[in-house]
């Protein structure tokens, strides 16, 4: 086995775990459930039914007489493959979705306007009695275990950190007063559920946030309280606060695995299996961690999402089969505000009543000529190969890619080219033709005698009408990548969209003076919210990087750039300037090519330049019912 320590069994208390994987509660548990993770956690459940304010208005409690059997199918959709079941319990305290008012630690108004009571010790007995009475419903009804919540900022984690428990009775201030609440829940659970059922414990070991509660506190906690469970999970960052969301779900700005010396350190404290959670993104990756004793149990999120049969794969030792997550936060309903939630990668999700598991063989082969190697092209023609037709790919490039082939050259954009090596790899495993360094003309597409053309050529730089642009120390962001060693001292960048801005930190990581222009008064509007958060913070730390919002290039000199800026003129020193003003259609190609057969279709940045998700989805779906 290539994996041998990510499939090794373990056994706690009664319970023997078939193999380390855990999937989260992120997404739906469906296709989780039959991808072959060891444990499946099958969403969350409130803790509290007996007042709205402690709870969600708008979600019953799981328990409820009307919602059993939607419970119990829980149970059964995550043992079908043979995985262990398990409940998650939350508490979502002074963050919670109420009808009157929240309760948490302290009294204060929320920004919407609702109103957060301080809890006293009736409030506190009751939830906790809660908490015990949700978690013995979820043994009775056939949980293999349940994890209780205490990480990310929900109310018990409201309790444990200073960032949020600001009280100066029994229950604030020290340590010791701040742990009597949740050490309280949990000694409630462990009463209510008995000695033999497994209990979890998923914690933050860091909120990532001024103010937050130590590691050093939360270890201690864990020690405290280990005697009452089976296994803790380690994440970190926090949920509703979104400074440490985008560490609690890391974005590409952030390393893989970035909780795993936390964990390790746990590890050497404790005698129960731990979990680590987070950007976790490859076997690989999962093996070293079981390998090297830093973790038990290794939680995958988002990558389950990107594949759900990312575990079966890694056991059968085909990894490169594999769909890699590109942490790019669309999956994330409040990165989008639930406006474009879908997954770059995998259609499938949130989408399952129109994207099978399988597609079905097409009633009638066709001959599909796709034009364009880019991700739309890859994926319109694994799809049309997957239907059963006779699929050929004309590339004008002596590489497939497209855009996303400059992603090898920039750190941030690991998991881009990761998606992009999987593409040409299930490429070269089917039988789509491929032709490099063809250029798609009408007279070859006609020679070819398709019955359908799908044109994926992509986009092409823009370039402004800006003073001094033809200049030779003026190139395009395209043109930089293969030479970003090569680029000179001091850089200015014309344009702050996602590429400008991403390029930026690469060069301002590398030692240059970067400035960036920016004409709106936002940076990379053109990405989700958590994205942007995670960018910013990261331009925040580099110190040679200089952004400026709502400043117009005037001029390009021989020596720097003339920019406005609240309709004051100034002037950077440089000694390249970079364009990164955007991308448009290739409108002349696209209406060169259109037409030729009855079935042509434009997909992807020569539609519309947008992001790899909507290509993705667009290329699936037109291939799909072909």
């Amino acid at each position: 086995m290539k994996f041998p320590n990510l499939f090794k069994p373990l056994k706690v208390k009664n319970l023997v775990f078939h193999n380390r994987i855990i999937a989260t509660p992120a997404g739906p548990y469906h296709d989780k459930a039959i991808g072959g993770a060891g444990t499946i956690i099958t969403g969350s459940v409130n803790a509290s039914r007996k007042r709205a304010s402690y709870s969600k208005p708008d979600e019953p409690y799981a328990f409820d007489k009307y919602q059993r059997e939607a419970t119990r199918e829980r149970v059964i959709i995550a043992h079908q493959a043979g995985a262990k079941a398990s409940l998650e319990i939350i508490h979502s305290g002074q963050y919670a979705r109420v009808d009157d008012y929240a309760i948490g630690p302290v009294s204060f108004t929320r920004e919407d306007g609702t109103e957060v009571r301080a809890m006293d010790e009736q409030m506190m007995d009751e939830v906790a009695n809660d908490w015990a009475e949700t978690a013995k419903n979820a043994k009775e009804f056939g949980f293999d275990l349940v994890m209780l919540h205490f990480g990310h900022g929900w109310l018990p984690a409201e309790f444990l950190s200073p960032l949020f428990n600001k009280r100066t009775d029994e229950y604030g201030g020290s340590f010791e007063n701040r742990v009597k609440f949740p050490k309280m829940i949990i000694d409630r659970v462990r009463e209510a559920v008995g000695p033999d059922f497994v209990v979890d414990m998923r914690i933050s070991a860091y909120e990532c946030v001024d103010g937050s509660i130590e590691f050093g506190e939360v270890l201690q906690f864990i020690k405290l309280v280990e005697d009452k469970l089976d296994m803790v999970h380690i994440s970190a960052g926090l949920d509703i606060n979104h400074e440490g969301n985008v560490h609690m779900a890391p974005t590409i700005f952030k390393g893989h695995m970035p909780n795993v010396e936390w964990a390790a350190e746990v590890k050497r404290n404790v005698s129960i299996p731990v979990t680590v959670v987070g950007a976790i993104m490859s076997p690989d990756e999962a093996e070293s961690v079981i390998a090297e004793g830093k973790a038990d149990f290794v939680a995958l999120g988002r990558p389950l999402i990107a594949d759900p049969f990312w575990p079966q794969k890694a056991k059968e030792g085909r990894d490169e089969d594999i769909v890699p997550c590109l942490r790019c936060q669309y999956c994330y309903h409040i990165s989008t505000d639930r406006k474009n939630v879908g997954c770059s990668v995998n259609p499938r999700y949130s989408r399952t009543h129109l994207v099978p598991l399988e597609l079905d063989k097409a009633k009638q082969k066709k001959k599909v000529v796709i034009v364009g190697g880019g991700p739309a092209g890859l994926k319109a023609a694994l799809v049309a190969d997957e239907r059963g037709h006779d699929v050929v790919l004309l590339e004008k490039k002596k590489e497939l890619g497209g855009a996303l082939w400059y992603a090898k050259f920039e750190e941030i954009k690991i998991d881009l080219y990761k998606y992009l090596t999987y593409l040409i790899t299930q490429i070269n495993k089917s039988n789509v033709t491929v032709k490099l360094s063809t250029e798609a003309t009408p007279e070859l597409i006609k020679a070819l005698s398709p019955d359908a053309i799908i044109i994926a050529v992509g986009a092409e730089p823009f370039s402004p009408p800006i003073k001094g642009i033809d200049q030779p120390h003026v190139v395009q962001a395209l043109d930089v990548y293969e030479r970003l060693d090569q680029i000179s001292q001091d850089v200015v960048l014309i344009g702050g969209g996602s590429t400008g801005c991403e390029l930026g930190i690469e060069l301002a990581h590398k030692g240059r003076n970067v400035s960036i222009l920016q004409g709106s008064s936002e940076y990379a509007p053109n990405g989700n919210m958590l994205y942007r958060i995670g960018l910013r913070q990261t331009m925040e730390k580099e110190k040679t990087l200089k952004l400026h919002l709502n400043s117009f290039c005037k001029e390009i000199t021989n020596d720097g750039v003339i920019y406005v800026q609240d309709g004051k003129e100034s002037f950077i020193p440089a000694t390249t300037v970079i364009l990164s003003t955007g991308f448009r259609p290739k409108e002349n190609l696209v209406q060169a090519l259109y037409g030729l057969v009855p079935d042509t279709f434009v997909i992807g940045d020569a539609k519309q330049v947008r992001n790899v998700m909507d290509a993705t989805r667009e290329a699936y779906f037109i291939a799909a019912n072909l």
